[in-house]
């Protein structure tokens, strides 16, 4: 009797999740984000041909060709990502972007359309492969690189590090997360819950460079990283169409409810910590850094705020679809304003 064929809730295989296969180095943490990104879009049913992969340039922008091998793509200048899937979710509000990212085409090249995709609230998954250096480069510090970490030549950075998730949460992402390559939990749960997320979904995941900096005297390092994780939660995800249960003890468990419906439980590790609390999420961050310690866990979540195409009132239909005639004021519209001008 023939094995049955596993597919999903909309009934797809999972190899149709799946992309290329890898040139990136044997185990680089970027390969274990891509087998997460295909995971979470597979349990999560969404059709392969509804997402927009977004990338600039770096190992990291090489990511998307490694998943959805089906979907629409564009592999941006270096830095310019945001601009790109800024248009694409302007022409299609029905599509699902998701944008991958380093730590260097984020935080030194493009941190001005960082800034302002933050701000804007635009509904796009954004993932920082965060290594601290450019590894397509030879590895090189990058603006994440952390005070006093070591190079494998032995040079140490003297330079402080750019947080993007303080710098997502005091620029207005709704939704701001950091967790590490190696654990396959954690990051496919966040994953899950930010597809569920109507807003910038702003995902830091630390993913050790396997050839330029995982040494000793790195700070982004396996070794490093596990030793230093500090988790603000357990993290659990029920999407909408499962039944929607939890079996934590009262008082321990924060409920958030997505946009449709799905329910995210944060099994706080720590009584005091809030992650709909700005100013908390803020001064955990710092506290955390100041220990050479990473925060890890959904860091800060705002779910009822109005993203950016809801503030611009875009109408339901692709605008790409619409014809000329609608997209294109006709004569009369424009002697109305001239006249309400004089």
């Amino acid at each position: 009797m023939a094995t049955p064929i596993k597919v999903n809730r909309i009934g797809l295989e999972p190899q149709v999740y799946k992309g290329g296969k890898t040139t990136l180095c044997a185990g680089c943490g970027h390969n274990a984000i891509s087998e997460r990104i295909i995971d979470a879009f597979y349990e999560m049913g969404v059709n392969p041909t509804q997402v927009v992969k977004l990338s600039g340039i770096g190992c990291s922008s090489k990511s998307p060709a490694y998943f959805l091998g089906g979907s629409h793509g564009f592999n941006a200048v270096h830095g310019r990502m945001p601009s790109v899937g800024t248009g694409a979710m302007l022409a299609n509000k029905q599509l699902i972007a998701i944008g991958i990212s380093g730590d260097g085409d984020t935080g030194a090249i493009g941190i001005g359309q960082f800034v302002h995709l933050m701000r804007r609230n635009l509904p796009i998954i954004y993932i920082i492969e965060d290594n601290g250096c450019y590894g397509l480069t030879k590895g090189q510090f990058s603006p994440t690189a952390d005070l006093g970490s070591k190079l494998k030549t032995g040079v140490v950075n003297d330079l402080p590090p750019i947080d993007t998730c303080a710098l997502a949460i005091e620029l207005g992402a709704t939704f701001v997360a950091r967790s590490f390559s190696g654990d396959k939990k954690q990051l496919l749960a966040i994953l899950k819950a930010a597809l569920a997320h109507r807003g910038t979904c702003m995902i830091d995941v630390l993913s050790p460079c396997v050839t330029f900096n995982d040494h000793e005297g790195s700070t982004k390092s396996y070794a490093y990283v596990k030793d230093h994780d500090d988790p603000l939660e357990e993290v659990s995800f029920v999407p909408f169409f499962e039944d929607i249960s939890v079996d934590y003890a009262p008082g321990t468990t924060q409920e958030v409810t997505m946009h449709d419906g799905s329910k995210l439980y944060l099994k706080k590790l720590e009584e005091d910590y809030d992650p709909t609390d700005r100013i908390g999420a803020m001064k955990r961050l710092h506290e955390t850094a100041r220990r050479g310690e990473f925060a890890t866990g959904v860091i800060y979540i705002e779910p009822d705020r109005d993203d950016f195409l809801e503030l611009l009132n875009v109408v339901d239909e692709p605008l790409a679809t619409l014809p000329l005639e609608r997209v294109r004021p006709g004569k009369e519209a424009l002697d109305e304003i001239m006249e309400s001008l004089r």
